[in-house]
């Protein structure tokens, strides 16, 4: 069954605790959290207060997305605040090895993300690194802003990341974020995904719940 993590990025951020009770009673089984710092993406968005903030307001873990230029330096303290996922950027200035280390070191997921032009070459070496429950992180639009059309030209790297990860018998979840809804989402499922980020089609919803159904293709 997919992994469903609901992208907070566009919500009504004046009600933290309405946000994460939406959450919670849709079913979903994560709440993403988008880190922008306006240098690796032209954009900023939540830091580290709000983090221990909404860390307050649920208990669903939070996976959080780090889209910032030196992960590294943020590990401890993304972890400290709450983060049960955490992923960074491939192409971030950060050794991948060291961050993945650095995240594991916390006892917590890793994932490793890429943008959708970056291929897929550049993160095999890394898969043996990687644990039971960690994860590739496949963008499906640029990184840095919500409400984003679907890119169809990351498909055949999904497909190809899942015959890779079937092949070599890898433990690990491949995670798509950007423009997944009912129709997009049945596509990467279809493709090998198996942790899905939805923000706007699932935050937006008349019922969230039934949003979390069609995601799981249900």
């Amino acid at each position: 069954m997919c992994i469903i993590s609901a992208s907070i990025l566009n919500a009504d951020l004046a009600n933290l605790s309405n946000v994460a009770k939406i959450v919670e009673n849709s079913g979903a089984d994560a709440l993403h959290y988008d880190v922008m710092d306006g240098c690796f993406v032209d954009n900023i968005s939540f830091g580290l207060p709000v983090l221990h903030a909404l860390r307050r307001c649920t208990e669903l873990p939070l996976d959080v997305h780090l889209m910032v230029k030196d992960p590294l330096r943020f590990v401890s303290r993304f972890v400290e605040a709450g983060a049960q996922y955490l992923s960074f950027h491939i192409e971030s200035d950060s050794d991948p090895v060291a961050t993945v280390d650095a995240i594991h070191g916390h006892g917590i997921a890793a994932g490793i993300a890429l943008c959708p032009n970056t291929p897929l070459s550049v993160v095999l070496p890394l898969l043996p690194r990687l644990k039971a429950g960690d994860f590739i992180l496949l963008m499906t639009v640029e990184p840095g802003w919500g409400k984003q059309a679907f890119i169809y030209d990351v498909l055949p790297k999904i497909r190809q990341l899942r015959a890779v990860l079937d092949q070599q018998e890898l433990p690990l979840h491949i995670q798509v974020d950007g423009g997944i809804q009912e129709e997009t989402a049945a596509i990467c499922r279809e493709a090998g995904v198996d942790f899905l980020v939805s923000g706007s089609y699932l935050m937006n919803a008349p019922v969230p719940a039934d949003a979390v159904r069609y995601l799981r293709g249900r």
